[in-house]
């Protein structure tokens, strides 16, 4: 996938010589006005462009393709979009995940939050691990001393009576 977009490697604003932040109309008056210029019918009886007309015109109308729709549009401008795969139900997935971490604000305590949501998850679990969160360094595990450890496991007494 091209990190720049579309498939030729060119990038879909620049194909329509608009800028990213464009409105939908911006993009649609950008798209009749190049696909008139660009149509192949027009320069049909010029053989030496016909090839160049045909090339530019594809180019167009698959940045239109991307840009007019919403979807589409999401996923091209976060660099996840692939002209050559056209899965929907990645594609829906992927804008559902845009749009909830649109919606995120920056939340001081959001870190706290998912960490003791995790503890209330697994609590009920008959896991045993210490959880306990350092509130300097939420991040950093305690070391708890290891009581009444031998160093290893139980030794046998081999002597027989």
């Amino acid at each position: 996938m091209d990190p720049g977009g579309g498939s030729a490697g060119s990038c879909y604003y620049s194909v329509l010589g608009i800028r990213r932040d464009a409105s939908s109309s911006d993009i649609r008056t950008a798209y009749r006005k190049l696909a008139l210029k660009w149509h192949p019918d027009r320069w049909a009886k010029n053989q030496a462009l016909a090839g160049e007309a045909k090339r530019r015109f594809q180019q167009i109308q698959e940045a239109y393709s991307v840009l007019s729709d919403a979807s589409k549009k999401s996923m091209y401008d976060a660099g996840f979009y692939d002209p050559m795969e056209d899965d929907q139900d990645f594609c829906d997935f992927m804008q559902e995940m845009i749009s909830m971490m649109n919606n995120v604000g920056d939340e001081p305590d959001s870190v706290e939050d998912l960490q003791k949501m995790f503890v209330d998850m697994v609590s009920g679990d008959a896991f045993n691990f210490d959880f306990n969160v350092n509130a300097n360094a939420p991040f950093a595990p305690k070391k708890s001393p290891v009581a009444g450890s031998n160093g290893g496991a139980a030794r046998r007494s081999n002597s027989r009576r």
